[in-house]
């Protein structure tokens, strides 16, 4: 098995971004009242760290059919190592209050795309 470390510079040998984030896998751990009850307070944090530039993405994921919710988060932070989005992962309400707990990996984004347009008239940005 190759080491973290070894695989990214491998990586980026090849000519691949190897951007190194965070994936905190989170899931509901209490009722869903208990969810509630954290919810304005943690997603005031994820703004916080929005404008820290400390959390790239955020949101809920639906059940395996694609048609449910199911209470599972994705949460994607920037941190400068594992123990930094650990403590990141740790300060949300969610996980501080229990009501939710999780799972946290790096994550090596290599390939893929985004578009960012911006109307300059208009004010409007669309992410696709």
């Amino acid at each position: 098995m190759v080491t973290w470390s070894d695989y990214k510079s491998q990586a980026k040998a090849r000519g691949a971004l190897a951007l190194e984030l965070y994936a905190a896998h989170s899931t509901p751990a209490m009722t869903p009242e208990d969810i509630a009850a954290n919810l304005p307070e943690h997603l005031a944090y994820q703004a916080k760290l929005e404008r820290a530039g400390q959390l790239a993405f955020a949101g809920p994921m639906s059940d395996e059919s694609g048609e449910n919710m199911q209470g599972v988060g994705l949460i994607i932070y920037r941190a400068d190592s594992l123990e930094a989005a650990r403590a990141l992962a740790d300060g949300d309400p969610m996980h501080k209050s229990g009501a939710r707990s999780f799972v946290l990996r790096r994550w090596l984004i290599n390939e893929g795309s985004f578009h960012l347009s911006v109307g300059l008239s208009t004010g409007g940005t669309k992410l696709a």
